[in-house]
């Protein structure tokens, strides 16, 4: 196949490569320590305490595994791109060194961090680099976030999404470099491949040139492709994008009050750049459809695509997210003398009589005190924590705008290899089915010569999110009867199914709406010592693990730029106790 770009629509036949073999021990559950001595180990649990669903059906023991014939398919790791000299990730990699080349603090504060997702965990690791105390609090017993794993009773792994890493993320690329695990991403030839609506088991690709710069790269795969899009509406699309290409970031953030559907009306784009295009973009960014995303999102992440030579080339991660990557980060905060604190849910924020936050109390009863306090939860967890004298602040009332996004993660295990390809999928194909990959073939620890796993993505989820298992599983079996027709029939009579799980998380990611940006929060609240965390919280990157993660860096660098001020209240506070004592 062709990287250069000459391929368009193919129909996904299987190539020979040389395929993985890989085996370290990831099978085993984690343990690790705190000051107390205290074993903290890795399972499953509850979701940041809103209820999330993680079932699984086993059919193994009734029905024996299919032998597939012989079939070798794709699973290569493409070189990593060369993205060190881009310049967001130079500003990244200065906004990382600043906490270990600043002044360190005579006082070390003693930080209470709560939610050990990818925001939560980024805070404590710049904090202990700066030379603080982070204490890192998780509800459950598994770390990540939303981007967190179990395994089942076979030994397999199923996540909470599908994750992929994008090289347009900047400060998720600085990271695994200053951890030293920059091998575990397993990089995928440069393409976007969507599913083609009117052809099921066809695809379209969008192939970057590796020859070309940005952003003509982007242009060329574009422009190649014949498929999704006439020249007539190209043009028209061109036409409507010029404003954005023209009138820089300050177009851009005027487009938050208008739909992607708003906005290409008012340009004149064709509908069917929506219903080719954008359908399967809106879900993959936000897991909303065009008429209810914001055009700010999609013109955000068409500029960090498109202007990056390898902004929109991504990689999968060699294996479970909370070992090869949340491990990592919590070994460093441990080494640096960090906590981290497993089953450690908050039940309420005590507040002293001025207003600012006395302690966090746990539902074990357990009071935990500090200098400074970070909620790094989801926006709606905050929401259901927040005393009652903080509502009427102006800062925590816009927060009643954000409001998570339904998700559904479906992950099926079937009797024998399918034929796909080592990639994710964009699906235009399906109203329920936003992307997917066969994880038996892009992700070493997950690989299985013999079956696949389809990991998907059912989203909108909204309707779906009570609906029964069994339920959910028929209708994706449905959907998929349309991109395998040649393979999975809706009644199993092709492709049987071994097992699934599905995974529900009810509020994920905030829904990025119209009218959203202003609603999100910085960082640092008006309530001194009090500080945010999350992807919803204001930073370039929207809802995703990079936004996450930037989160926490922007998070930790207000609390190192508040030191003096919050050593101050420290001791304000301490020699108010002994007063009192």
């Amino acid at each position: 196949m062709n990287i250069i770009g000459s391929v368009s629509r193919v129909k996904l036949s299987v190539i020979t490569q040389n395929t993985y073999w890989w085996d370290q021990n990831l099978g085993k559950r984690s343990t690790f320590h705190n000051d107390s001595g205290s074993n903290h180990i890795l399972g499953s649990g509850v979701f940041m305490g809103c209820p999330m669903k993680a079932t699984i059906s086993l059919h193994t023991a009734l029905k024996p595994r299919y032998r597939a014939k012989s079939l070798q398919v794709l699973c290569k790791d493409f070189p990593r791109p060369e993205l060190e000299n881009t310049i967001n990730y130079l500003e990244a990699a200065q906004l990382s060194s600043s906490f270990k080349t600043g002044p360190r603090p005579n006082i070390p504060l003693k930080i209470v961090i709560a939610g050990a997702g990818l925001g939560g965990l980024s805070t404590a690791k710049y904090l202990a680099d700066a030379g603080h105390k982070p204490i890192l609090l998780e509800a459950r017993d598994v770390l990540g976030g939303k981007v967190a794993a179990w395994k089942d009773s076979d030994g397999d792994w199923y996540e909470t999404g599908l994750h992929i890493f994008f090289g347009a993320y900047p400060n998720i690329q600085n990271l695994f470099g200053e951890l030293g695990i920059n091998d575990r991403l397993q990089w995928k030839e440069h393409s976007m491949i969507f599913a083609m609506p009117n052809n099921p088991g066809e695809f379209s690709r969008f192939d970057f040139p590796e020859v070309l710069p940005a952003p003509l790269n982007g242009i060329f795969a574009i422009l190649r492709n014949n498929e999704m899009l006439t020249w007539p509406e190209k043009v028209r699309f061109a036409i409507g994008l010029l404003p954005a290409i023209l009138g820089g970031q300050a177009y851009v953030e005027a487009q938050d009050g208008l739909s992607v559907t708003e906005w290409m009306k008012k340009q004149g784009v064709p509908d069917r750049v929506n219903d080719e295009v954008f359908i399967a973009m809106s879900k993959a960014l936000n897991f909303i459809d065009p008429d209810e995303l914001s055009m700010q999102c999609i013109l955000i992440a068409l500029n960090r695509f498109l202007q990056e030579k390898h902004g929109s080339k991504m990689a999968f991660l060699d294996g479970n997210p909370p070992e090869r990557l949340c491990m990592p980060i919590v070994e460093h905060v441990l080494s640096l003398g960090g906590e981290v604190l497993l089953n450690s849910r908050i039940q309420k924020i005590e507040l002293d009589p001025d207003g600012t936050v006395k302690h966090l109390l746990l539902t074990s009863g357990e009071i935990i005190s500090g200098d400074v306090y970070v909620i790094a939860t989801p926006v709606d967890i905050l929401k259901l924590l927040l005393p009652n004298e903080w509502k009427g602040i102006s800062y925590f009332k816009k927060l009643e705008k954000l409001v998570g996004v339904p998700v559904i993660n479906v992950h099926i295990w079937f009797d024998r290899k399918l034929n796909t390809y080592d990639h994710l999928f964009l699906n235009i194909l399906s109203p329920l089915l936003s992307v997917y990959a066969d994880m038996s073939v892009t992700c070493k620890e997950y690989y299985d010569p013999n079956h696949s796993m389809l990991e998907l993505v059912f989203a909108p989820a909204e309707e779906w999110i009570s609906c029964t298992d069994q339920e959910i599983i028929d209708a994706t079996m449905k959907e998929l009867s349309k991109l395998f027709p040649d393979e999975i029939a809706a009644d199993q009579s092709k492709a049987k199914i071994l097992k699934y799980h599905v995974v529900k998380t009810p509020r994920s990611v905030y829904k990025t709406i119209p009218g959203c940006e202003p609603c999100r929060p910085l960082q640092r609240s008006p309530v001194e010592g009090f500080y945010l965390a999350g992807d919803y919280t204001k930073q370039k990157y929207l809802a995703s693990m990079e936004g996450a993660v930037l989160s926490g860096k922007l998070c930790a660098q207000a609390i190192v730029q508040d030191y003096d001020l919050l050593v101050s209240r420290a001791q304000r506070r301490q020699t108010a106790k002994m007063s009192v004592a």
